[in-house]
């Protein structure tokens, strides 16, 4: 198994090589696995101690962030480097406060590992949810390094579960400890005699709860909701966006304000989204020449802005669910109070149920759903109010995993 493993990824190099000549994200992520190392050689020193934090992409990243920022603080004398697989999680957050040093992390060969852990040699090593590395956790573990898994979510059809799945099975026994989510998750690794687990939770509710002490204030959207009630789409994509066309071009409530904050920000998308839009409509990019508070739709053609957003909410819609490409996160939401109404292709995503199982998220497969139900979290003030309520009780009742995993770190 680990000879075919190790042969994918070989073909993996070469096969993502050819394809960056015709696709930029994975262009992106080619030319800055190249740098790596170089990267690393230019800030890490042999006498350095170092810690190592492990993100596939931009939603780990802020999952695992209020344990990587408890490090930070304990460990002031350590360079802190942090790694992505995700071109899109590299992109946003390169500049991240957290680290020293912030690269993408090279395949996972045995060359790459070996060349990677000798020059940072990390005393501590956190990998966040279920990006596991066979080779790189090996190495940690030949190296006698030592490795934790925080906020691991496992489903029993995962490979790590299967009688092929032997060599990512075994990287999980490379870990010292491991933190799940769930019980399931633990139920499933006893399963396959790994023991040293603990159901702390997921870090994603400590992250979402920290946000409530922050200035979440944008002067901009201010001026654009004013005294109106306030909906906010989240991270939609076409399929999102168009139910928000079809119910803003045949609504004649105009007191109704629609903040629109698309997941892709390409220019011709976004030019598309507000055409088709009958109302009058600003986009980010071009309040300063426009008196926003004139429009009705205000699109958010920029990133890093949707979690403070979320705090002029009224109502909040994740995008994703109604069509295939994943919902969103809606724990930023709900940490705001408000209700949140998200498409019907959730199963993968159990906060989800369970926000909708106490009435505080509300799924729709069409049309008439979405409108049936919007329509009556505008209208019916209690309702709203109460739905949003349950969303923050979850959160508040949820939250805590972090305290575990620096308690076990002894910090």
């Amino acid at each position: 198994m680990s000879l075919i493993y190790n042969l994918g990824i070989y073909l993996a190099h070469f096969g993502l090589k050819c394809v960056a000549r015709f696709n930029k994200k994975i262009k992106e992520g080619v030319n800055g696995r190249s740098e790596t190392f170089n990267i690393l050689k230019r800030n890490i020193n042999k006498d350095d101690k170092t810690l190592w934090f492990h993100c596939a992409s931009l939603g780990e990243y802020e999952q695992g962030l209020p344990v990587f920022q408890a490090l930070r603080k304990h460990y002031k004398t350590h360079k802190i480097v942090l790694s992505f697989f995700s071109p899109s999680g590299y992109q946003i957050r390169k500049n991240s406060p957290i680290a020293d040093v912030v690269v993408y992390l090279p395949l996972d060969s045995k060359k790459n590992a070996k060349t990677f852990l000798n020059i940072v040699n990390p005393e501590l090593t956190l990998f966040v949810k279920y990006d596991i590395w066979p080779n790189f956790l090996n190495e940690l573990k030949r190296k006698q390094l030592r490795a934790i898994l925080i906020s691991a979510a496992f489903r029993e059809n995962q490979s790590f579960f299967k009688f092929y799945g032997k060599t990512l099975q075994n990287a999980l026994f490379t870990f010292d400890h491991i933190f799940t989510q769930n019980e399931t998750s633990k139920t499933l690794l006893h399963s396959i005699n790994y023991n040293t687990v603990t159901v702390s939770g997921d870090t994603r509710f400590d992250r979402v709860y920290s946000q409530l002490n922050q200035d979440n204030r944008l002067d901009f959207i201010e001026a654009f909701k004013a005294n109106n009630l306030c909906v906010v789409a989240g991270s939609t994509w076409s399929p999102d966006e168009n139910l928000f066309i079809n119910y803003i071009n045949n609504k004649a409530a105009k007191n109704i304000k629609f903040i629109i904050a698309p997941h892709n920000i390409n220019s011709a998308q976004i030019k598309s989204l507000k055409e088709k839009l009958n109302a009058k409509t600003i986009l980010f990019s071009e309040k300063k020449e426009n008196d926003i508070s004139k429009a009705q739709v205000f699109i958010i053609d920029t990133i890093g802005l949707l979690s403070k957003t979320y705090n002029y909410a009224d109502i909040a819609y994740v995008g994703g669910a109604i069509g295939n490409t994943g919902l969103h996160n809606t724990l930023e939401p709900a940490v705001f109070s408000i209700p949140i109404i998200i498409g019907n292709n959730h199963s993968k995503f159990p906060e989800a149920k369970s926000m909708i199982d106490i009435n505080g998220m509300f799924s729709i497969s069409n049309q008439k759903e979405f409108n049936s139900i919007l329509n009556e979290l505008i209208e019916n003030e209690d309702k709203r109010i109460n739905s949003g309520k349950k969303n923050l009780d979850y959160i508040k009742k949820n939250k805590g995993a972090v305290i575990q995993i620096l308690d076990y770190l002894r910090i």
